[in-house]
């Protein structure tokens, strides 16, 4: 008798395992009731084997972030994540057919969510690609064809001398239009110390810092940010105006600053500026205004077709 009890209990745990494992992939995952919109990721490996880990893009900060601790209990995902200032984060999550329905907690507050995996996405780059219409996506004298990221916030953003300048603590902008496969030129200007961004797709950023003379990292100047470092510093000093020359196909990247190609890569998911998780479809360009001064101008972007 105790031998069949063994034997069931024993299947039992297989069946649960087995049943965990479907927690494991990439997951692109939608905030509820947030104001600024945000999307985050979410990637799980090793569940039903009793050697789950995992890595997140989201609520705490704008890296890809190793989770800290994660197991399942009962059908259900957890992680949690602590840091230096005693901020304690609790993520819970069960599987609702395909998707992830999870709950977010910190100090009280509670935030839902929910993930799907994340898409097969099957073009990539190469000679195929034709370019089509270039679309200039700034006039150099107004907003057209531009809206603010977060409703009901001031823009914090003016036109002055032919570009769009952000007052550095700025709603970022969001254009109308959604786009696919394209080229993007644009030129933009920084202050010393200034930090900004530009999303593409509404999904992965291609940093933008005023780094002039430091060392290549996750988080300087074109860098698709925490995901592809950039192969050198190309960057220019405070103050002086800087291209960029950049081409998505698929979730293929290429980022070519001030004429040097420093990124070239595939990109693995979503990066911290994301407000739109559905990866499979065209999605705005964004241009960060919120983390210091920044001009742009000479936006043109170039959609690439087969």
């Amino acid at each position: 008798m105790r031998a069949l009890a063994a034997t069931l209990l024993f299947l039992a745990s297989l069946t649960a395992f087995g049943a965990d494992s479907a927690f494991n992939g990439r997951w692109d995952i939608t905030v509820r009731n947030e104001p600024r919109r945000r999307a985050w990721w979410l990637e799980v490996e090793g569940a039903g084997t009793g050697g789950i880990h995992g890595r997140f893009v989201g609520f705490p900060g704008g890296n890809m972030d190793p989770i800290q601790k994660i197991w399942i209990d009962q059908g259900v995902l957890k992680f949690t994540f602590e840091n230096r200032e005693g901020v304690h984060q609790e993520y819970t999550a069960r599987l609702a057919g395909a998707k992830l329905e999870g709950v977010m907690k910190q100090d009280g507050t509670e935030r839902l969510w929910t993930g799907v995996r994340a898409p097969e996405i099957s073009d990539r780059d190469g000679p195929s690609w034709r370019e089509g219409k270039p679309v200039e996506l700034f006039d150099g004298k107004t907003m057209h064809g531009w809206h603010g990221q977060v409703p009901g916030k001031d823009l914090g953003w003016t036109v002055t001398g032919g570009a769009l300048a952000s007052t550095g603590h700025a709603n970022n902008l969001e254009s109308d239009a959604g786009f696919w496969n394209f080229k993007l030129h644009l030129e933009y200007r920084v202050g010393l110390k200034s930090n900004s961004g530009v999303g593409l797709r509404g999904r992965y950023e291609v940093q933008i810092l005023e780094d002039y003379g430091e060392a290549p990292g996750l988080h300087q100047n074109g860098a698709l940010y925490s995901r592809i470092a950039p192969r050198v510093n190309a960057s220019k000093p405070a103050g002086e105006w800087q291209t960029f020359d950049i081409r998505l196909v698929g979730r293929d990247v290429t980022v070519v600053l001030n004429g040097q190609e420093v990124v070239k890569g595939v990109i693995e998911g979503l990066t911290a500026i994301a407000t739109d998780a559905n990866e499979a479809a065209p999605g705005p360009l964004v241009l960060q205004g919120d983390h210091g001064p920044v001009e742009f101008r000479k936006i043109v972007l170039t959609p690439l077709t087969k």
